[in-house]
């Protein structure tokens, strides 16, 4: 039995040495570089064992081979032997296989790994990690978009490890995660050296629709197009460019974003300090117009000072018109100062102001009695309305058309578009209204026919109709109306029928009307007046004379005069 045990114990141990003694397939072993010979190394891993591999595998990127005879390496035994009887050895896969496990470490801890990038592929690079291949996303190239990666191809350069799976042989890494860092380690720095109010200079590194980027020496400040210059900026292209270099003011920094709002006309005196002398209420200027919108037009006065002209006061005439149909963009045009509010940097401007009132120049130019000419651009239930000079309208109402007929039926006469004349009758300025009569181109008969006549005056009528209230009579082509209790003094004699059309008789007159444009007359009046200025002549009947000789003698006196 010890013998048996003895022979188990040695064959145990001898095949131990063997295991020892021969290296394992699928491990790294030592070597040294016996030859170079046809671009390849001869390499004697022991054992009575050598093995080739290419030089290639021995050169970095970037980098020549300095490898030479009697240099020690380690190298990947793939086989112990080909068919050539030589082992099958990669230096490749030796650097390939240490690499994975320091980048394994590194990456638990987080830690950045060197590398150099080597080639390009689809979507990223290829970087070369000290014997591991890894991917680097073009997204992970830089913190800003990479045009010319040549000045990055093989230099050395720390990574961030995003992911790898050694079994798949993938790693992802990124050299965009090391700059923001960095970065933000500078930025940090730089926000800390800062202070409000500050004046530096900057870089100007982007354009936006909305600012500029400029660069404070690694850390970036946002320049906003309404903090550039007091006047309004369109666009930030317009005052800046990439590459210049600005002086600025930091005019708020954000401890905790990091966030630095910068400005430029901050160091630039506030046009707005003096905008109230300089530009007085009442006062007239021309500017330019710089905006457009719903509700008016901006016109700047002077770089930096801007007022706002509203919709209200571009027009006389013009209400319900867009600003836009009245100005455009980069119009000159003279405005009057209406209001200043430095507090609320305000100014309200006025451009009718500067064109004068329509209804006031119409006035002047056509004061009332005066004959004007216009097309009638309106017709309405009350009036007519005639385009004048000034492109202001005047109305000529119902009543004011025709001095015998209705104005309704007058109305049918006339059609839009048609040339009338008409007379100046008033021109309100303030409720900028003015009233046109056509009736009045011809005179007013009722004035014509009532020149010279008054109240109580004899006139002789003729009459022209007779109805049972009363007689229709004619005073120089005016009609008037005598009632029937106006027809005599004696009740009796009241009767319209012991008048004829034709008679031409006396009247009193009683009345007379502008407003309703009558002429009252009597003949009673008349008989009344005639018997009061007999017995005031003649003598009265309480001296014991009749009325009749009385009347008798007045009719005599004045037959006899005649």
């Amino acid at each position: 039995m010890s013998a048996n045990a003895s022979m188990e114990d040695f064959e145990a141990l001898l095949n131990e040495s063997f295991e020892l003694a021969t290296p394992q397939e699928g491990s790294v072993v030592k070597g040294r570089v016996l030859a170079i010979e046809a671009g390849q190394a001869i390499i004697d891993i022991g054992y009575k064992m050598e093995g080739r591999v290419d030089l290639k595998e021995f050169t970095k990127p970037g980098h020549e081979s300095e490898i030479a005879p009697g240099d020690e390496v380690e190298v990947y035994l793939d086989r112990v032997e080909n068919a050539r009887g030589e082992a099958v050895i990669s230096r490749d896969k030796a650097r390939r296989e240490e690499a994975w496990d320091r980048l394994e470490k590194a990456y638990e801890g987080e830690e950045r790994v060197e590398g150099a990038i080597f080639g390009r592929v689809k979507g990223g690079f290829t970087v070369d990690l000290g014997g591991a291949v890894a991917f680097l996303p073009g997204s992970q190239v830089d913190v800003r978009p990479v045009r010319d990666p040549g000045p990055l191809m093989g230099m050395p350069q720390p990574f961030q490890i995003l992911k790898m799976d050694r079994r798949r042989g993938n790693i992802v890494v990124s050299r965009r995660a090391v700059l923001e860092e960095s970065r933000a380690e500078q930025r940090a720095e730089i926000v800390g050296r800062l202070t409000e109010g500050d004046v530096v200079e900057g870089v100007v590194k982007n354009i936006t629709d909305y600012g500029a980027f400029v660069d404070l020496g690694g850390v970036d400040g946002l320049l906003h197009v309404t903090d550039m210059a007091w006047r309004r900026v369109n666009h930030p292209s317009e005052i800046l460019s990439i590459g210049e270099t600005v002086k600025v003011q930091v005019v708020k920094i954000n401890k905790e974003t990091q966030r630095i709002s910068l400005g430029m006309k901050q160091l630039q005196a506030d046009p707005w300090d003096n905008v109230a002398v300089k530009f007085p209420i009442g006062s007239k200027w021309t500017g330019r117009v710089t905006n457009i919108t719903d509700y008016g037009a901006f016109v700047e006065l002077e770089a930096g000072v801007e007022g706002l002209v509203h919709v209200s006061e571009m027009s006389w005439t013009k209400k319900n018109v867009h600003p836009g149909k009245i100005v455009s963009t980069s119009q000159e045009v003279e405005v009057m100062v209406l209001d200043v509010d430095s507090a609320k940097r305000r100014v309200s401007l006025g451009l009718k102001q500067c064109q004068g009132n329509p209804w006031d120049n119409f006035a002047a130019a056509y004061p009332n009695g005066t004959e004007v000419e216009g097309e009638i651009k309106n017709i309405t239930e009350f009036g007519l309305f005639i385009g004048l000079d000034g492109d202001i309208d005047g109305m000529v109402h119902l009543s004011d058309l025709d001095w015998n007929r209705s104005g309704e039926e007058a109305m049918k006469d006339y059609h839009k578009g048609d040339v009338v004349q008409a007379v100046v009758l008033d021109v309100d300025v303030d409720k900028e209204r003015i009233s046109l009569g056509i009736k009045q181109l011809g005179g007013d008969p009722f004035a014509d026919a009532t020149a010279g006549v008054k109240r109580g005056a004899i006139v002789t009528v003729e009459v022209t109709k007779i109805e049972d209230g009363g007689i229709e009579v004619e005073h120089d082509g005016m009609k008037a109306f005598i009632r029937r209790s106006d027809l005599a003094r004696d009740r009796a004699d009241q009767r319209p029928e012991r008048f004829a059309v034709g008679d031409k008789i006396d009247a009193r007159v009683t009345n007379i009307d502008k407003a309703s444009r009558r002429l009252g007359l009597s003949i009673k009046a008349r008989e009344i007046a005639e018997e009061k200025e007999a017995v005031e002549q003649y003598g009265s009947s309480d001296s014991g004379a009749s009325l009749g000789d009385i009347l008798g003698a007045a009719l005599k006196q004045r037959t006899g005069d005649e």
